[in-house]
Parts: C-alpha cells; sequence; structure tokens
C-alpha cells in the first residue's frame, strides 16, 4: 500500500436561514460523488482563511463571503480515494449577495483540466448529515 500523506485542506460551511448551502457534481452519480460543501487544497503561501474564500468562490460562482469564523480541524483519512490524510480547517462563511434556491456552477481549474459541473442548492442544516466523506464531521459547531 502506498504512504499516505498529510494535506492541508480546507471545508466551507456556508449557512443562511437555517440552510446550509451544497452541490452535488452532475458529471458523476450521486453514489460517485455525493453531497458536499465547498472544499479543497490550501495553495503553497495561502492562509487556510484564504483558501477558504477561495474555494466557496471557484466552487459557487458567487463571490461576496465573508468568514464568520474558523470552526476547528478535523484529520480524515480520504484512502482508498486517494493515499492521503486530509487534515481539514473547517470555516463558517456568511454569503453576503443573493443567492436563489438552486443553480448551476463550475470550476475551472485554472485552465489546467476540463471544468467540473456543479449544482448548488440549500439544505436545511437538520438534513446537513447527508454530507459525503466526513464533511459534516463539525457542523454541531455551528451551534456552539
Amino acid at each position: 500500500m502506498p504512504e499516505k500523506v498529510m494535506k492541508d485542506k480546507v471545508l466551507c460551511y456556508i449557512v443562511r436561514d437555517g440552510r446550509l448551502l451544497v452541490f452535488r457534481h452532475t458529471d458523476y452519480s450521486y453514489e460517485e460523488a455525493g453531497i458536499q460543501v465547498p472544499a479543497g487544497s490550501v495553495r503553497a503561501g495561502e492562509t487556510p482563511e484564504d483558501a477558504a474564500l477561495r474555494e466557496a468562490r471557484e466552487e459557487i460562482g458567487l463571490k461576496e463571503f465573508k468568514v464568520v469564523g474558523k470552526l476547528g480541524e478535523v484529520e480524515y483519512d480520504i484512502s482508498p480515494y486517494r493515499f492521503e490524510i486530509q487534515k481539514r480547517h473547517v470555516f463558517h462563511l456568511e454569503l453576503v449577495e443573493s443567492a436563489p434556491e438552486r443553480w448551476a456552477s463550475q470550476e475551472d481549474h485554472d485552465g489546467e483540466r476540463e471544468p467540473t459541473h456543479f449544482e448548488c442548492f440549500w439544505v436545511p442544516l437538520e438534513a446537513a448529515h447527508i454530507l459525503q466523506s466526513g464533511q459534516g464531521a463539525l457542523l454541531g459547531r455551528l451551534f456552539d
């Protein structure tokens, strides 16, 4: 088995009116990709807070976010999908512009590969346990 590497990642809980902003990959089935929140890698020289704002903008397609606070950090072993342990910095963000109930978005990956297509929508916080790959691990801290 390959040696696992540790990667710094961010997760974004974007909350409005008791609902969490989530998305699904429209190029994959629910069985393959599940329901997710904006997330991604912390780039070299980037703070986790800046990475959270960048990932939210890239994946959701909206621009006006502010950081409410950092909820904590959690480690997640994502093997065998990738042999890595993710150190996830989890942030509570607020969307400070209007947004529809449901919309299409895409992440362009800086033109390095084909865009990834998403369908974004809101779910009640009480239903957020549907998040894949342990992404909901710190949702309870929204209520602390």
